[in-house]
């Protein structure tokens, strides 16, 4: 009786301490990230494939009226392209199963113009396929997207289209290719094309034609764990530029604002300039995907040969893109051939070289931290939390205090030009000005501001700085802080 009332005791004293840490929590500051929004988050970078018959004529943009022979990659090698984005360090492709030409690249039964009427692997190839298994054989996430806009169609612009060959098509793609990690939309809608023969310029409504509230119950129904992206989300917002970079201050909530009154917001029909910062405080929890080609152009061009961007400008828009919480959604393009370029393939594995090295220490792990203000009485959210290898674990601050100091007595002294932060954005986005010091010459000197923090922020100094000491000052935050992640790091020589 006695060992039961023992036991009794410990396990009432368990509960009531397991109750104390989960009152203890910071309450979530305005709206959250989904579960799918959090993966897409964690992924910080993956890849957009371009290659339709629109390679092999040499234009950026199809009109829709390309022969399905001239498709004929004689060395298209799926696990070649993926094996180069692994190498550089993405963590996903998604491929364009569609573009405005209208040239399926897997046998679709919604349409005759699809790559079963093309010499690839005689007739009977299925190139989503392909790329899907090469995808994941090499551990990387696969994302699909079929424009809405279809050139090639003789019934486009008509309910026929959209009722009997675009959903039709989502759905053999959303069932028939495994588990997509995102799905792309964007606002191409109308004009000329080919449209069967027509050879005209054709005009819809985008906002209710293709009827998105319908597209997304298809999407979240047969694939719940795919992030949807288009302009304005409703999972992952476009930045508003192909050039990969989000702002400066960029938040990960939204509240989307229609360029005229008479058209609600919706793909193609936002206002583009609140879409690089997004909206403090925002309706929607909508980060922002920064897409850009590797080449001037998003298909392959010979002419653009000796163009493709460089490792070190595949790393400033790194910083500039996932530095700012935002995704890095890199345009690659094969050629004619169906290979990736080798100036392609030779950039893509000197940048993830350069990234994969330059975050391999963090000289910040094993510091002393002292902090002026920690949440509670049982250093359950003690500053500690910054520096384990736990994503969401997490440094915060009693209820009433929006800023705090925190000194970190490195272990060694150590040289670094990069300073990472992340918050928990599990309770939201929270802070909103924060500043770094270095003890250097033997004073507090300041190295690096940031504004907006989120789920990841790299602040990338001019110079390197070489101290065993350095503080980070939390300015300003209208609710209590809840910071994860603190790290310093060396960019590695480009």
């Amino acid at each position: 009786m006695h060992l039961f009332n023992k036991i009794s005791s410990l396990f009432l004293l368990s509960c009531i301490c397991i109750l104390s840490i989960a009152q203890d929590a910071p309450k979530p500051y305005g709206v959250i990230p989904t579960a799918r929004q959090l993966a897409w988050q964690e992924k910080e970078m993956y890849v957009i494939m371009h290659f339709t018959p629109t390679t092999f004529q040499n234009k950026e943009w199809g009109f829709g009226d390309a022969d399905p022979a001239i498709f004929n990659p004689a060395h298209f090698n799926a696990n070649a392209i993926a094996a180069a984005v692994k190498a550089g360090g993405f963590k996903g492709i998604t491929v364009v199963a569609k573009h405005h030409d209208g040239f399926a690249l897997w046998p679709t039964k919604a349409t005759e113009y699809n790559i079963s009427k093309s010499p690839f692997r005689n007739g009977k190839g299925d190139l989503v396929k392909e790329m899907m298994m090469a995808t994941h054989e090499a551990g990387l996430a696969f994302g699909i997207y079929c424009s809405p806009w279809d050139r090639n169609n003789a019934n486009y612009s008509k309910p026929a289209y959209i009722n009997e060959v675009y959903y039709k098509q989502l759905q053999e793609l959303y069932s028939n290719y495994g588990q997509l990690h995102t799905v792309f939309y964007d606002g191409a809608n109308g004009g000329d094309g080919y449209y069967g023969g027509a050879r005209e310029k054709r005009s819809i409504d985008a906002s209710t034609y293709y009827n998105y509230e319908k597209i997304w119950t298809i999407v979240r129904k047969m694939q719940p764990g795919a992030a949807i992206f288009s302009d304005i989300g409703p999972d992952i917002r476009w930045v508003g530029n192909e050039s990969g970079f989000a702002a400066e201050t960029s938040w990960s909530t939204l509240t989307p604002i229609s360029p005229t009154k008479d058209k609600k917001p919706s793909p193609g029909f936002v206002v583009e300039k609140d879409l690089p910062t997004g909206t403090r405080n925002g309706a929607f929890w909508t980060p922002a995907e920064c897409d850009v080609p590797l080449r001037p152009g998003w298909f392959y061009h010979p002419e653009q040969d000796g163009k493709t961007k460089t490792p070190a400008q595949l790393l400033d828009i790194y910083f500039q893109s996932v530095g700012r919480s935002a995704s890095f959604d890199l345009g690659i393009a094969p050629m004619p051939s169906g290979e990736l370029h080798p100036d392609d393939v030779k950039s893509l594995s000197e940048f993830g070289a350069i990234l994969k090295k330059t975050f391999a220490t963090n000289f910040a792990a094993g510091a002393k931290i002292k902090a002026s203000n920690i949440r509670g009485k049982n250093n359950v959210y003690g500053p500690e939390k910054l520096i384990d290898n736990d994503r969401y674990s997490y440094f915060a601050t009693d209820d009433s205090v929006g800023s705090a100091e925190l000194v970190f007595q490195l272990k060694n002294k150590s040289r670094f030009n990069v300073i990472r932060l992340r918050e928990n954005i599990k309770l939201g986005q929270r802070i909103e000005a924060v500043a770094i010091d270095a003890w250097l010459d033997g004073k507090w000197k300041e190295i690096g501001t940031a504004t907006s923090i989120g789920g990841n922020r790299l602040i990338r100094l001019q110079e390197s700085v070489e101290s065993d000491k350095v503080r980070l000052r939390i300015l300003k935050s209208p609710v209590c802080i809840a910071l994860s992640d603190f790290g310093l790091f060396e960019t590695a020589n480009l």
